[in-house]
């Protein structure tokens, strides 16, 4: 389960260094694979590849070509989806189409999200969090709340 946030940069071949507090919680089964593509709210979602087969599985390979938003969807979602495994120094190259769609430029701020990590400009974060219209406190209410 990957959990908390970290500030990181990015280096000039575009590789990040995935935390050694989220390494921990990948599986030996994904073999140090990762498939990476476009995430909601301009982030780059990051799946250890046993994650990403569970993923396909359950819930993409589901999904009916034939239905336009379900069509338009597995399009836009696996277009810019790449593999890649870490280096010696714990680093994905992250593509340069990923890199743009997230307006990523030096820094990174990479949020564990329980099934996956994501990768974040800070500060198109801190905009995507400024725009709700709501509270943590409301989010919560309506998300867990009975």
């Amino acid at each position: 389960m990957f959990i908390g946030s970290f500030k990181y940069s990015i280096d000039a071949k575009n590789r990040i260094s995935i935390p050694a507090k989220l390494r921990k919680f990948v599986d030996p089964k994904a073999n140090d694979s990762f498939v990476m593509t476009r995430g909601t709210g301009k982030c780059i979602d990051v799946y250890p590849m046993n994650l990403w087969e569970d993923l396909v599985q359950e819930k993409l390979n589901s999904l009916n070509n034939f239905e336009p938003k379900e069509a338009m969807f597995l399009r836009m979602f696996m277009q810019q989806a790449a593999e890649d495994k870490l280096d010696t120094q714990a680093r994905l190259s992250i593509p340069k189409t990923l890199i743009e769609y997230a307006e990523i430029d030096k820094e990174v701020l990479i949020l564990g999200a329980i099934k996956r990590i994501e990768i974040w400009n800070p500060n198109v974060y801190e905009e995507y969090i400024k725009t709700s219209d709501l509270t943590f406190e409301e989010i919560a209410k309506q998300v867990m709340g009975t």
